[in-house]
């Protein structure tokens, strides 16, 4: 058998035993703190300090000054050449970054080298270009900034959502306070490092981390103009009830159930690669994951039985091998949902079938799973399990692919698989869905426009429309 070898950039990061907030361009003192692990090991990473009411206060203080002072006045090129700077010092530490973030995550090392951190550092570049041509962006010839934006991120992508989050923001001349996950805040604080190696005018990014009290404190402090929130529905519902009636912009990107449809015209090959990258990349924990495999019913043996000997073939096992293609479930809390929804699945009547792994003994892990003859009235068809779990349901007609697929609370994205042009416009035109993959899926670029519909959420991230978030009309 081979031996595989770590990736080696293994050695290239190296944790502070414990962090404050980043505050006004300096880290604070570490206070109140709690452990953040490596969820493959369980091994004890850094001590994370847990924000206060008085943390937030300060920060949003520091952001404040900063827009008023120092940001606002910059011209649109001058603001651009500091997201130049950041991400060039990204590039430069791009290795250190994706170590980083597969250790706090969990993730194979292969998805943050080659996915995670160049998809964020081309936001930044993105943004750059966008500094100074604000009167482009639809909004009038002259836009104004909103002020201070308050920005809460997930642990699915952490360094990706701050990106997603933070350039806009800064592009279009907002200062932003910034809270990570409490699972994962390490890459924000290698990002506030960079911050301080671009020499960024302090004040116009602050990290507070910390757990979801520290967010609430954020949502709700009167001197913040615009919150942005990528997590679960369930939360974002408590933060636009937070935010209703107050002055405050909103954008929430939430939960997602989306349809991965298979034809019968479909190439078969690619559509089975496809829906692995669908729900297997990153162990599922992606909000667009495509959880739901709407395949026709007469391919669907044939199908099931070529995309069981692909999953045979996924490594599950150390994130840090370069072999790896399924990595750590990120929490004991996620892994335990993930166990009990998929218990329920079962108990509902879906078949579940999961190749053999030998899993390790440390970490939290679950094996890649599909869940086969679940009828749309499934917990595991309904619910977003938010893991390496994949849901089957047949169906004849591409009219009863649409009404399956649609048949969910969420409108995120969804995945067409047909070689006829013509069906896949027809059925994309009919999906309630905001990202639509046709032949491929989970493809992002900094110009075109993320977000979704119903229970997914409103506002975009990404393109034009993700800087229109952070701006208001002008003249």
């Amino acid at each position: 058998m081979f031996e595989y070898s770590k990736a080696p950039e293994a050695k290239l990061v190296s944790f502070a035993s414990s962090y404050g907030h980043f505050i006004n361009g300096k880290f604070t003192k570490p206070s109140n703190t709690y452990q953040t692990i490596n969820p493959a090991t369980e091994e004890v990473l850094s001590e994370i300090s847990h924000g206060s009411a008085k943390d937030v206060d300060l920060a949003v203080k520091a952001a404040r000054t900063a827009y008023e002072k120092t940001w606002s006045k910059l011209s649109g090129s001058e603001r651009g050449k500091y997201l130049y700077r950041i991400a060039r010092i990204m590039q430069e530490r791009a290795r250190e970054l994706a170590v980083a973030e597969t250790l706090n995550n969990g993730k194979p090392i292969k998805e943050t080298r080659d996915f995670d951190v160049p998809t964020a550092i081309s936001w930044f570049f993105y943004y750059a270009g966008w500094a100074d041509k604000l009167e482009y962006a639809g909004l009038g010839s002259n836009p104004k900034s909103l002020g201070v934006a308050g920005q809460i991120i997930p642990w699915n992508f952490p360094l990706m959502m701050l990106a997603w989050k933070i350039a806009p923001a800064l592009a279009a001349g907002n200062t932003v306070v910034l809270k990570p996950s409490e699972t994962t805040p390490l890459t924000a604080l290698l990002f506030a490092e960079i911050c301080q190696q671009a020499e960024l005018p302090a004040g116009v990014v602050n990290i507070v981390t910390g757990h979801g009290d520290t967010g609430a404190e954020l949502v709700k402090h009167p001197d913040i103009n615009k919150v942005a929130f990528t997590g679960s529905t369930q939360v974002g519902k408590i933060i636009a009830k937070a935010v209703a009636g107050t002055k405050k912009k909103l954008t929430l990107e939430l939960g997602g159930k989306a349809a991965n449809i298979v034809f019968d015209d479909a190439p078969i090959d690619q559509a089975i690669e496809g829906v692995v990258n669908g729900i297997f990349f990153n162990q599922g924990h992606v909000c667009c994951a495509g959880s739901r495999l709407l395949v026709q019913e007469n391919i669907h043996d044939d199908f099931i039985k070529k995309l069981k000997r692909r999953m045979n073939s996924l490594r599950l096992g150390d994130p840090m091998d370069k072999n790896t293609d399924v990595g750590a479930i990120n929490s004991k809390a996620q892994l335990e949902k993930i166990k009990g929804l998929v218990k329920k699945g079962v108990n509902e009547g879906g078949e579940l079938w999961q190749p053999e792994c030998k899993i390790p003994k440390n970490g939290f892990w679950f094996a890649p799973a599909i869940i086969d003859g679940v009828s749309p009235a499934n917990t595991v068809a309904r619910e977003e399990i938010f893991g390496p779990v994949l849901s089957v349901i047949t169906f004849r007609t591409p009219a009863e692919a649409v009404t399956k697929a649609n048949n969910t609370e969420y409108g995120l994205s969804a995945g067409i698989w047909t070689e006829k042009g013509s069906k896949m416009l027809k059925v994309a035109d009919q999906l309630n869905a905001g990202v639509i993959w046709s032949n491929t899926f989970n493809q992002f670029d900094p110009t075109s426009p993320f977000g979704g519909f119903k229970e997914s959420g409103y506002g975009r991230e990404g393109g034009r429309q993700g800087l229109t978030a952070y701006l208001k009309g002008g003249h």
